[in-house]
């Protein structure tokens, strides 16, 4: 599964300022509203959703990386988002550093499969530190977009299996 098929291109945030992990959730869930990803009657539910998942244990899986995420029976697909904070989010993480690239992912409960395999493809290309590095420096959505879009090619040294 690429980026490009879950990544709503218009809900993409750089220079996020939020920064607690349940603001920038917020400002991430905000952003999928915005572009009608999500409706504006599921928005809470959607977000105490993330929050609960959160309680189970932090997504904040080390070196700058987050990747909240849930199942909500509101979406009928697999819809994720991307942030990027220059400041950094106190985010629980497992290495006790700030946050400074966001993946938020919401899936129906019907399709286990289309959410691990989007994790999964998350999870691979945040290994390749030249990848994290230039997103992490991006100023424009537009950036991300590509950066996802090169990602989704191969063009870093994570190689899909």
């Amino acid at each position: 599964m690429n980026f490009v098929d879950f990544i709503c291109r218009d809900a993409i945030r750089t220079n996020i300022e939020a920064t607690a992990k349940e603001e920038v959730i917020r400002a991430m869930a905000t952003s999928l509203k915005e572009a009608g990803k999500i409706g504006e009657d599921q928005f809470d539910g959607i977000v105490e959703a993330i929050l609960k998942r959160e309680e189970l244990g932090s997504t904040g899986i080390g070196r700058g990386v987050a990747v909240p995420h849930t199942k909500h029976p509101s979406v009928t697909e697999l819809v994720g988002t991307v942030a990027v904070s220059e400041e950094g989010v106190e985010f629980d993480s497992l290495d006790g550093e700030k946050v400074h690239l966001l993946f938020l992912l919401i899936s129906p409960p019907d399709r286990p499969g289309d959410h691990l395999r989007a994790l999964e493809n998350i999870s691979r290309q945040l290994r390749d530190d030249t990848f994290c590095s230039f997103l992490k420096q991006t100023k424009e959505a537009d950036d991300v977009w590509q950066l996802l879009e090169e990602a989704d090619a191969n063009k870093f040294g994570a190689k899909a299996k």
